[in-house]
């Protein structure tokens, strides 16, 4: 699988600047990520990895649009992000993201009338050809209540890329599933990656899936999440996990994310 290069001349398509971003809690402000910078290029499989609680999802939602950093920016294609839009599309962990009384057509059809995008026959098309992609070419009048949980994220990733977004927002998509089906996911996304060569921000607490999926990982420190290092597809290859470079890779990162002393600028935790 060829992996995207980018020249010097290059301009990200998602530009994360400094940003630091805050949440409210029935307690206190929570400084969710402090300062954190990266740059994703068009056709990246960029991931956000880190243990639980370091930010991830939250920066993951500001990207989307939902949170406005409290300090830096974050422009899309040069274009300060300020609040969603459908150029940026979510898919979440959980199954229950689907209307219960729509078929799966009629789900990813739902997004690309109810914007505006495309009238029913067009959207029609639409939804059919990304059921395709997603391999339930024989599922498109199906209920979710009658679908497995790969079959329903495999709907809302296909719902999702309907939408042709300029950037495919993934929030620990496969955790909810069995051992089985998530590897089969990761699997079935590079093959949809390999088709479509859309852009992916994922994020994931799971080093052999952030190895997997991605061709740069950014890995984040405990909470605040703060930038330990970021990896390029020259120092990995998902195709040998097992091998002993992988190991050695595996085991360089387990040591960034759980190291008893973790070199952070201070930052307050609480406000």
């Amino acid at each position: 699988m060829e992996m995207p290069r980018h020249g010097n001349g290059d301009k990200p398509l998602l530009e994360v600047k400094e940003v630091t971003l805050q949440y409210k809690t029935k307690e206190s402000l929570v400084t969710a990520t402090y300062k954190v910078s990266f740059d994703v290029y068009q056709g990246d499989r960029f991931v956000l990895l880190g243990p639980s609680g370091c930010g991830k999802s939250t920066m993951l939602k500001g990207v989307g649009g939902f949170i406005a950093p409290v300090a830096g920016e974050m422009r899309l294609r040069g274009r300060a992000i300020h609040g969603p839009g459908p150029d940026r599309m979510m898919v979440f962990q959980e199954f229950d993201q689907l209307m219960p009384w729509k078929t799966v057509k009629q789900n990813i059809m739902f997004p690309l009338i109810s914007s505006g995008r495309m009238r029913a026959k067009e959207a029609e098309q639409q939804a059919l050809k990304y059921i395709d992609k997603v391999k339930l070419s024989k599922f498109p009048n199906a209920y979710p209540h009658t679908l497995s949980g790969g079959m329903k994220q495999r709907v809302g990733i296909a719902r999702a890329m309907a939408m042709e977004p300029e950037i495919l927002l993934m929030d620990e998509p496969f955790a909810a599933l069995d051992a089985l089906t998530r590897r089969k996911m990761q699997e079935e996304l590079l093959q949809l990656w390999d088709d479509v060569r859309f852009t992916v921000l994922f994020v994931t607490h799971s080093i052999e899936e952030a190895l997997i999926v991605g061709n740069r990982i950014l890995v984040m420190s405990p909470h605040p999440g703060q930038v330990k290092a970021e990896l390029n597809a020259h120092e990995f290859d998902h195709t040998s996990i097992g091998s002993p470079k992988m190991q050695q890779l595996q085991h360089r990162i387990r040591e960034m994310l759980f190291a008893d002393q973790i070199e952070q600028t201070e930052v307050p935790r609480h406000a």
